[in-house]
């Protein structure tokens, strides 16, 4: 909405097309024209729409690289300490603070739709895996290292390098030597 009023639209305008089903609303200000094909990835769109210092991590993360059997419920992100946490009505998210080097390390930047979408590396996603271990559950992380390592490019120092960064590279040595 900000976009198209900063163009010269009218909210009354929006509201106008939103009635005549020309825009559909995606998220609260965030509209699409209704004729376009669906989005592959809504919600992830609609987070980084909303949430543009947001990197997606964890358990979206990894489904996104394909490194997962699970379904994500909430959309997982990851900002750095020094911002605020978003809250959202829609999609629900869930946020988690990192330190400034872990929060700016291995992000990707992919393109869904035309929207700009940040995404921490597979290498980096697995570290933050690791770090989150506790959370997610050991199952998870292990799903996923073994998925990572049946794609065929595995990189072991890259694992490792970010595993400092997390600090817990003491706690994914014993795995990576044995499924790597």
């Amino acid at each position: 909405m900000s976009q198209a009023v900063a163009a010269g639209i009218s909210r009354s305008a929006l509201y106008r097309l939103r009635d005549q089903k020309v825009i559909t609303p995606v998220s609260r200000g965030i509209y699409r024209l209704s004729e376009l094909p669906s989005i592959s990835n809504p919600d992830l769109a609609t987070v980084c729409l909303r949430c543009p210092k947001a990197v997606i991590c964890l358990i979206s993360a990894l489904s996104f690289h394909g490194l997962t059997t699970q379904v994500p419920h909430r959309v997982s992100i990851a900002v750095s300490r020094d911002d605020r946490l978003p809250s959202l009505d829609y999609p629900p998210i869930e946020a988690h603070r990192f330190s400034r080097e872990a929060y700016e390390a291995g992000v990707e930047r992919h393109d869904i739709d035309g929207v700009a979408v940040k995404v921490y590396e597979p290498e980096k996603t697995i570290a933050d895996c690791f770090k989150f271990r506790n959370k997610l559950g050991m199952d998870v992380v292990l799903e996923a290292l073994k998925l990572y390592r049946t794609r065929g490019k595995s990189n072991g120092d890259l694992l490792l390098k970010y595993g400092r960064i997390c600090r817990v590279d003491h706690i994914m040595k014993p795995y990576l030597e044995s499924l790597l």
